[in-house]
């Protein structure tokens, strides 16, 4: 979404949000990235239109203007490690209702290695001492059985975020609507959450609540 469709996007919900006030309550949010230059701007932004809550997407470091997306480039160790600053100085700022995606890494590093493992702890004793929640993220669990991959969500990390007593929120990044119609991914998610002894939350804190 570019910014000049940000007050569409913004009335589009408010008019939903008061045709089905009696059913279901409808918050409104933006997943939004930790670029520092720009976190003024946000925080304008936020106010502005009264924004319920932002989550924290890491896909670039500190902007998309000269780094490259994390999730198709990083195949370096220092990569790795500007994907574990990034995300980190995000969480920290206080702006952000949970971490998205937390392993988007692993979409292009080429296997779960040492360094992979290292900056895991990092991030993931980051959010357990901020009280962030991690996203656990299956909106890729379809296409990786297909494809036969592992890449998000990653068994590893989450081995590491039980670890470190992370709690966690299950999301579906559905960029299509049929997906909040498939349950089989979530209720696996579910499951497989409670056998690591990670705790899962369905309810977020609420800018207006801090």
């Amino acid at each position: 979404m570019t910014p000049d469709q940000l007050p569409g996007y913004v009335e589009s919900i408010r008019s939903l949000r008061e045709k089905y006030k009696e059913q279901i309550s409808i918050k409104i949010g933006l997943e939004c990235e930790y670029f520092p230059e720009y976190i003024p701007w946000l925080k304008e932004i936020i106010k502005k239109h009264q924004l319920d809550y932002v989550i924290l997407g890491n896909h670039h470091f500190h902007t998309d203007e000269k780094f490259p997306y994390f999730g198709r480039h990083t195949e370096t160790v220092d990569m790795l490690e500007l994907y574990e600053e990034s995300a980190i100085e995000g969480m920290e700022s206080g702006l952000f209702a949970y971490l998205a995606h937390p392993e988007l890494f692993m979409r292009a590093y080429p296997t779960f290695d040492r360094h992979c493992r290292l900056i895991s702890r990092h991030i993931c004793r980051a959010a357990a001492r901020l009280n962030i929640p991690l996203e656990y993220n299956i909106g890729y669990a379809a296409y990786n059985e297909e494809q036969n991959l592992t890449t998000i969500p990653h068994p590893d990390f989450w081995k590491i975020a039980a670890s470190e007593n992370c709690t966690a929120i299950i999301g579906i990044d559905a960029h299509d609507n049929l997906d909040l119609e498939t349950p089989i991914y979530y209720n696996r998610a579910l499951s497989t959450l409670q056998e690591l002894g990670i705790k899962v939350i369905e309810r977020i804190p609420f800018l207006t609540e801090r």
